[in-house]
């Protein structure tokens, strides 16, 4: 069982929404996951161009570290992501490497995986950043297990409490992951994205042919 967790705050170890990540992923390996960090933001990825390339040919024009990164995500059982608050939404460099990713919503390549996320804030807006990214999550075709959002306020100690409801996440992410467990919402939400996925690859079957071998291959095109 392997659990990436990707942190989108830039302020290193200074930061609280660090705090929150490693957590979850020290819940997750308490319960037997092997975890890894990744600090998107001490990463080189480029802005998406929109070439659709990736749709053809099943990689990026683009060379920088988001291969590497992808491939991770890929090879993972679980992924949490975490990101402050940025004026109402996630930072600049998770934004910056969710964009990088319509192969993978195309081909709904997540499904099968689970997910959380975590965010935190100065004033407000914590719980919608989860919102966002267990959307993202979902929209990629993995099922989430919940999110911890923090508003800190003027007080730094309000960070330690949402640790610990973070460490039971992590163990909560790891038993889904050990179980295979499902969600009926979400289960409706996956044959949903589904089938618009099927219906504009299809549609782009001349051009995408990456996509479309890739729908073929996984038996959901006849």
């Amino acid at each position: 069982m392997k659990i990436l967790g990707i942190n989108g705050s830039p302020r290193a170890s200074r930061s609280q929404t660090l705090r929150l990540v490693q957590a979850v992923l020290d819940g997750a390996e308490s319960a037997g996951a092997d975890v890894e960090l990744v600090d998107v933001t001490k990463l080189r990825i480029e802005y998406c161009n929109g070439c659709l390339v990736c749709c053809e040919r099943g990689e990026c024009v683009k060379n920088d570290d988001f291969a590497e990164l992808y491939h991770k995500m890929l090879d993972s059982d679980g992924i949490v992501l975490g990101s402050p608050n940025y004026i109402d939404s996630v930072t600049a460099q998770i934004k910056t490497m969710l964009d990088r990713m319509a192969d993978a919503i195309h081909c709904q390549m997540f499904l099968g995986k689970y997910g959380c996320a975590v965010s935190t804030a100065g004033g407000s807006g914590a719980d919608e950043v989860v919102a966002y990214l267990n959307q993202v999550l979902q929209t990629l075709g993995a099922n989430t297990v919940g999110g911890i959002g923090v508003v800190l306020g003027g007080d730094p100690e309000t960070i330690v409490p949402a640790e610990g409801r973070a460490y039971e996440l992590g163990r909560k992410l790891a038993r889904a992951i050990g179980k295979k467990e499902t969600y009926p919402d979400q289960e409706e939400l996956h044959a949903a994205m589904c089938d618009r996925m099927r219906a504009l690859v299809t549609a782009n079957r001349d051009r995408w042919h990456h996509e479309y071998d890739y729908w073929k291959e996984a038996g959901r095109i006849p």
